[in-house]
């Protein structure tokens, strides 16, 4: 196959998209928040509403620098001993690192614990099998997420078998996600990254007092668009990370992340604001169609 051929979808990416496959997060970062203070202190700092989780429940949230660039990208599961911070291994840093300076005097203690909890993702699926705790949504999108602590990993592998689940390897993951439209920061987004950009709006709850980046993030929603923006996109024959992106008159963006799907080739793009709803190609001249997340 030469440099510039689309490879073959990989086929396991059906097993994610049909809710028969799990992977497991066994690499990705686990910090827990504990202590007395530990709700209203995270509330404070981070763009979702933690504060009013219930145990069991699952969101996803964002850390901003003060300026709304994005410094962390997490998961933040509701436990009874306090928070647990999931956080994807290919991010700068680690969020307990980042988070660390805001402790000072509260009664807030950060524990990594990711050696010591399993944690497995099920893409694709409502709820996880019968016997095991299930998170909603997973750490990695549409889903659920088993947790559970590291002497019982095994038992846990054991009962997603026997419910007729495959596991299904990290690049593999990816893949899925590419298919999905779905942003990773570390891969798609570096630091300079803002929300708003990355369709990442969800993320931030704005009923809430405040947290870190509060303002910037008022004003980019004031102007109303930010400068760059993410696309998800279907490419009509090979793409790859990297390729520089025209608009036919001038190069626009670059694509963040590419993966073989059924027809050619799935892609994430950034690309300036103003091309955003022009026709797309790469340079080496491969229509960009671009799709809804998900979408086709």
């Amino acid at each position: 196959m030469s440099e510039r051929e689309t490879p073959d979808p990989d086929p396991a990416v059906r097993l994610l998209a049909e809710g028969r496959g799990w992977v497991d997060l066994a690499r990705w970062t686990k910090v827990l928040a504990s202590g007395g203070e530990a709700a209203s202190w995270l509330h404070d700092l981070v763009t979702a509403g933690v504060e009013s989780l219930d145990e069991g429940g699952a969101t996803r949230s964002l850390l901003l620098t003060p300026t709304g660039r994005i410094r962390a990208d997490f998961q933040v599961l509701r436990l009874d001993e306090g928070f647990l911070l999931v956080q994807d291994p290919a991010q700068p840093r680690p969020v307990g690192e980042l988070l660390a300076p805001y402790v000072l005097s509260a009664d807030v203690r950060l524990r990594d614990r990711t050696a010591d909890v399993a944690l497995f993702a099920l893409p694709g699926r409502a709820e996880a099998p019968a016997g095991l705790p299930g998170w909603r949504p997973s750490a990695l999108g549409p889903g659920v997420d088993v947790l559970v602590e590291a002497d019982r990993a095994e038992a846990a592998r054991d009962a997603m078998r026997e419910a007729g689940l495959e596991e299904v390897a990290a690049g593999t993951a990816d893949s899925w996600r590419v298919a999905g439209g779905m942003v990773r920061f570390g891969v798609d987004l570096s630091d300079d990254a803002l929300p708003a950009e990355a369709g990442l709006e969800g993320t931030i709850d704005l009923a809430k007092g405040c947290f870190l980046g509060q303002e910037s993030v008022a004003r980019v929603r004031n102007l109303g668009h930010p400068p760059r923006l993410f696309l998800a996109a279907r490419g009509e024959g090979p793409v790859a990370p990297g390729d520089a992106v025209t608009d036919g008159r001038r190069e626009v963006g670059e694509v963040t992340s590419a993966a073989p799907v059924e027809g050619g080739t799935a892609a994430i793009v950034r690309v300036r604001w103003d091309a955003r709803d022009g026709e797309l190609r790469t340079v080496a001249g491969t229509r960009l169609r671009k799709v809804a997340p998900g979408g086709p």
